[in-house]
């Protein structure tokens, strides 16, 4: 990613710099050379967009729940979020503080990943390789947590983001690594790996993620339902889910949409027809396997 912004910004200050002169053999080369680099992207991590569906491979039966099965799950992920909440900070009402620093939580969320693969052993992580973004401040601008680099393997984790989402946004990406390029997949691996971590505020963002997913779900069937829903949830992860949408409010700027729309345009051109709402799929993945969890 930075290399090829990098190309970008040089091929158009060249260009400038020498007033558009031989602008059609430039453009024929900028062309070439973006040829090689999505060549490369194919060839070393891109054709997993091809890959068997994930909820294939575990043997979920997906179909289109219903919003009784949304809520029943809602609830249950409430219940587990209220309780890991209350387990760290000792009152309802006191927002959780994530005591980690990043690269701590990069080497803490193998071992999740290595308790997963027990259970899951498709989703074993075996090359370690996660480190914080140089690039963190224009993510945090362009409203983006994380990303793979496909041309090294690296997971690029922006350091930038409330640390209470952190453990996700690092297992989500650690997701991509091990070869799920979906993002819906990528999020349920990613809720898995934090899951499974014997580390309580793992845990807790495990459930946080999975409820905001469901809430949001919730409130565009039932604004009624997600308000009622909302309030069984401690005042403290309110406080924390407030300070979230306070931190991304503060990056908010005119290009934010347009690189969502380009990246939209991005997921649908690799499989993911519904974009940028691809994420929200994880709802469906999340369904499957509390009501799986439930009847084993």
């Amino acid at each position: 990613m930075a290399f090829g912004v990098f190309i970008l910004f040089r091929f158009l200050y060249r260009l400038i710099k020498n007033r558009f002169k031989d602008f059609i053999p430039k453009i024929i080369q900028f062309t070439a050379i973006l040829s090689v680099i999505y060549f490369c992207f194919y060839l070393f991590w891109g054709l997993n967009y091809y890959r068997e569906p994930l909820a294939k491979n575990l043997n979920y039966n997906q179909k289109k729940y219903t919003t009784e099965q949304l809520q029943n799950v809602t609830e249950h992920i409430i219940e587990n979020l209220n309780y890991y909440q209350l387990e760290i900070t000792k009152n309802d009402t006191i927002k959780v503080k994530n005591p980690y620093s990043q690269k701590e939580m990069y080497v803490m969320a193998v071992s999740g990943y290595d308790n997963l693969s027990k259970d899951f052993p498709q989703l074993k992580y075996q090359h370690s390789s996660v480190k914080s973004s140089l690039m963190s401040l224009l993510q945090s601008y362009n409203g983006t947590a994380g990303y793979l680099n496909p041309l090294t393997g690296e997971a690029q984790v922006n350091d930038r983001v409330p640390k209470t989402s952190y453990p996700t946004t690092t297992c989500h990406e650690m997701a991509h690594q091990i070869g799920f390029a979906a993002e819906n997949e990528a999020n349920f691996v990613g809720f898995l790996a934090a899951n499974y971590n014997d580390d309580i505020y793992f845990k807790y963002a495990s459930y946080r993620m999975a409820f905001g997913y469901c809430i949001s779900e919730i409130r565009k069937r039932d604004r009624n339902l997600s308000t009622k829903l909302w309030k069984t949830v401690h005042k403290g992860i309110s406080k924390d889910f407030n300070a979230s949408y306070r931190f991304w409010q503060e990056y908010k700027n005119p290009f934010e949409p347009l690189v969502k729309k380009g990246y939209n345009a991005y997921l649908k051109a690799n499989k993911q027809r519904k974009g940028v709402d691809s994420y929200n799929y994880v709802v469906n993945l999340l369904i499957s396997y509390f009501e799986a969890s439930k009847s084993n």
